[in-house]
């Protein structure tokens, strides 16, 4: 399988298939092309990773030809070939115009190989995240996050921007809010996501044992370590390391993973060598870092050697219309996980999600609709398949203090629905009800005096099931 397509746009015959040629041996899918025009209808058809451009040329010289491609496929990498006296401006164009690299002639050919090895993985990370973003347009989703928001699309921009790069990224929010995923977003969209990707939970280690996990110990380094093992640093060489619930880290420890991010070494338990390694640290915490470097619990000196960018996720109860959305996305790969029939959930479904308070966040949201794709025996998710999840108790209490009145009600009736609500709610206390009314007892009295003749209370003046026909449309308390 070839490693990707190169474009070779040169008006040199000789230079271009000398190139052409090489490439090949390399193992890279290859055409070649005499001018900058030549070259871009070229573009279009072969969908280069890789377009490597001469810049002086006929017709469209490369500077022009790097303009159009930048415009038409914002993915793809080009790669400048310039002569002496053109070096200034293809600085330039680098700089002002996005090429990817640019090489002198005549061209280092090692250096070459390894710049065009980087430049397909460029293009293939700018692809990506062009699919993302036609992901969040059409179907709201953003790798494995999903939601319009603007709380969440501001995390996806967010992301697009820290993801290339090779900073430390400290992910904050409440348990349940997805930061493992908005970890492995950002390794799958960099020049890391062939590397491994190692996740380490600091909360579920015991502390006798979280060195060992993260550094790795030798044979016999202590009671029990039978065989060398490895730490995450190592797993994770070259890739990315997630230390989930880094709050949790003891203090001791974190002055050691600090040595190990400023001297990009690690030690293993029993070991006197020190080993290089390439990882890409990010951390995440459900805890403010800030209240825990006030109450001794975590290293001010660690937090600013992570904290080169924060990314801080909100809790599902602030992004309730992302709700219909996600659980639609959990329905359908709970559906597929558990081997069950396509389900839908009802508008009465939606209405218990959306009313939730959900301080589990999206992990809880997952476990109710994982309940519900389960027990539910036809292709409608309803409201009793959610029963362990019922209305919030705080919007149960708000909706006890409303009336619910269809437009065009009479007037007449929206006043006796709100005096028999009021009075309800007073427990038929009417010195109460008549204060909450801003009207005098005397008013009230004669209010109830005319709904007792009209037979819609009962004659001893105690509230009763409304039956009245408006009464009845309307259908009491949302």
């Amino acid at each position: 399988m070839a490693k990707g397509r190169v474009l070779i746009v040169d008006d040199e015959p000789a230079a271009a298939d000398g190139l052409r040629e090489l490439l090949a041996a390399w193992g890279y899918e290859t055409v070649a092309e005499a001018d900058g025009l030549a070259g871009l209808q070229r573009a279009e058809e072969f969908l280069p990773s890789v377009v490597i451009t001469d810049v002086l040329m006929p017709r469209l010289d490369g500077f022009g030809l790097l303009r159009e491609l930048r415009q038409r496929f914002p993915e793809m990498a080009v790669i400048l070939l310039t002569g002496q006296g053109s070096v200034e401006m293809a600085l330039r164009a680098i700089q002002e115009e996005g090429a990817y690299h640019y090489f002198e002639k005549p061209i280092d050919m090692r250096k070459l190989r390894i710049v065009l090895e980087r430049a397909v993985e460029y293009g293939e990370a700018r692809r990506e995240n062009e699919s993302l973003r036609r992901q969040l347009r059409d179907r709201g989703a953003f790798g494995e996050l999903v939601g319009t928001s603007d709380l969440m699309r501001q995390i996806y921009a967010l992301i697009e921007q820290v993801a290339p790069s090779s900073a430390s990224v400290l992910i904050t929010g409440e348990s349940g809010t997805g930061k493992e995923l908005v970890a492995r977003t950002i390794h799958n969209l960099s020049l890391r996501k062939n590397a491994p990707f190692v996740a380490i939970n600091c909360s579920a280690i015991p502390e006798t044992l979280m060195e060992s996990e993260l550094f790795g110990h030798e044979k016999g380094a202590f009671t029990g370590a039978a065989a060398r093992r490895q730490g995450c640093f190592e797993l994770a060489d070259s890739g990315t390391l997630l230390l989930d619930e880094i709050g949790e880290m003891p203090t001791l420890l974190q002055a050691k993973l600090l040595r190990v991010l400023e001297e990009r070494t690690v030690r293993r338990l029993g070991s006197t060598q020190e080993i290089p390694i390439d990882v890409r640290l990010l951390a995440a915490t459900n805890k403010d870092p800030h209240e825990s470097i006030r109450t001794g619990n975590f290293r001010e000196d660690l937090l600013y050697r992570l904290n080169v960018i924060t990314i801080e996720l909100p809790p599902l109860r602030e992004r309730k219309e992302d709700i219909p959305l996600l659980a639609q996305h959990l329905v359908a790969q709970l559906t597929e996980r558990h081997q069950r029939p396509g389900r839908i959930l009802t508008a009465g479904a939606l209405d218990v999600l959306r009313s939730h308070h959900w301080p589990g966040n999206v992990r809880e949201l997952r476990n109710a609709i994982e309940r519900a794709v389960i027990i539910c025996s036809g292709e409608e998710i309803e409201r009793h398949h959610l029963a362990p999840y019922p209305v919030d108790q705080r919007q149960r209490a708000r909706s006890e203090d409303t009336v619910s009145l269809p437009v065009g009600t009479p007037l007449e009736e929206v006043e006796r629905q709100m005096i028999m609500r009021t009075l309800q709610k007073t427990e038929n206390n009417k010195t109460r009800a008549a204060e909450l009314l801003g009207i005098s007892l005397k008013t009230l009295h004669n209010k109830l005096r005319l709904y007792r003749d009209r037979g819609q209370i009962a004659d001893s003046g105690q509230l009763q099931t409304p039956t009245s026909l408006g009464e009845r449309r309307m259908g009491g308390v949302q």
